[in-house]
């Protein structure tokens, strides 16, 4: 059974194009095997929504009179990075408001934007001939501004690793508050829902793949940082933190339902955000990866306690396991708990589905696939020579 992009695209735009959600596909494939499942769908939707702090929004303000070459910028009193040109700036997702508490930072901003809110900007610049004015103290909303648009560098992990805490103390991370002496296990991935775990090796997943971003349409960009394709497999998918993605999409045709500013208590702030990718299905084998469950796909357990360099799995559990609410390891049983929300992540799925469905919604060949082969360097403290 072989398809292409252009017959599933055809078969969208006259409403005969067989979706649906990575779960309803599970459903089929364990009812009348992998092969008739292929032979009857042609998409297969995913999503996931969770924490993803590389995320932030490029925002043009427009010019003033007299014009203003902005240096040093906030908005609600988040600093956000103006190095780019003049009236162009950067909002990191994890950029904090100095002395908030709760923390308040970059992604409530971009949440804010998203809501229709008013932003209160500030900046301040030394004055040229070009650009005389010094400072500016303004308002601005997503109605006013330009271009906004969200370019995460790094979001999806394919995978993650589960979270947890030998020591007697409790810890407060980004993966949430690990309670001491294996206290709680955490976790941040949808599972058999989740995109990249739908297409493991990334055959229909490349720049300029259309995908459903925030609560409107995006696109990738790019592979996300810490991208890495040297990790354990196991059922056909990785089994330890992988590939990632860089997007891109309009912050204008997006919701705050799919793009959230997070506080996470001792750690910081953080940007929810909800993505969903349409899976094509070309062949057997696309349907194959597509249909591994939560029972077959594994993430390894870390003890957070630990330096990072030196972590190294203290178990295997599975998601089916971890969605059960306990987990048995190291002789006990353990209370697990997630980061990313299921509920939100089958709504997108869904989101998608609909979309597609009623032809909103046409399926993108990569313009250039993502890298076969990658490996993650470390930061290591050297001389200059060292480096060279």
């Amino acid at each position: 059974m072989k398809r292409t992009y252009e017959e599933i695209n055809a078969k969208i735009k006259s409403g005969d194009a067989v979706v649906m959600t990575a779960e309803e596909a599970i459903v089929l494939a364990e009812s009348k095997g992998i092969e008739k499942a292929a032979e009857e769908v042609d998409v297969v939707t995913t999503g996931t929504f969770g924490a993803m702090c590389s995320s932030g929004a490029f925002v043009n303000f427009g010019h003033s009179e007299p014009p203003i070459r902005m240096s040093n910028v906030t908005l609600n009193d988040v600093p956000v990075c103006a190095g780019l040109a003049a009236v162009d700036a950067y909002i990191g997702a994890t950029e904090e408001r100095p002395g908030s508490e709760p923390k308040y930072g970059g992604a409530h901003v971009i949440e804010a934007l998203v809501k229709g809110e008013a932003i209160h900007l500030k900046a301040t610049a030394p004055g040229t001939d070009c650009y005389p004015r010094k400072e500016i103290d303004t308002y601005v909303s997503l109605k006013t501004l330009n271009q906004a648009y969200l370019y995460n560098p790094r979001n999806m992990y394919q995978n993650y690793a589960v979270a947890t805490n030998s020591s007697d103390k409790t810890l407060f991370t980004y993966m949430g508050k690990l309670l001491p002496e294996y206290g709680n296990m955490t976790y941040s991935s949808a599972g058999q829902l989740s995109p990249l775990l739908k297409d493991p090796t990334l055959r229909t997943i490349g720049i300029g793949t259309r995908i459903f971003l925030g609560g409107g349409i995006g696109y990738v960009a790019w592979e996300g940082t810490q991208f890495k394709t040297n990790v354990p497999v196991r059922n056909g998918v990785p089994s330890a933190s992988a590939r990632t993605l860089a997007v891109i999409g309009d912050l204008k045709g997006m919701s705050s339902e799919f793009l959230r500013g997070l506080s996470f208590h001792g750690y910081g702030v953080s940007l929810g955000v909800g993505i969903g990718i349409p899976i094509p299905i070309l062949d057997e084998n696309l349907m194959k990866s597509a249909v591994v469950a939560d029972k077959d796909i594994y993430a390894p357990v870390l003890d957070y306690s630990t330096p990072s360099r030196d972590r190294r799995p203290i178990g295997e559990v599975s998601y089916a396991e971890l969605k059960s609410g306990n987990v048995e390891l190291l002789g006990k049983k353990i209370k697990t708990s997630s980061l990313s929300s299921y509920s939100k992540a089958r709504t997108i799925a869904e989101k998608l589905k609909g979309m597609i469905n009623a032809g909103e919604f046409l399926l993108t060949q990569p313009v250039e696939q993502m890298p076969a082969e990658r490996k993650q360097k470390p930061l290591n403290i050297c001389a200059k020579e060292e480096v060279l």
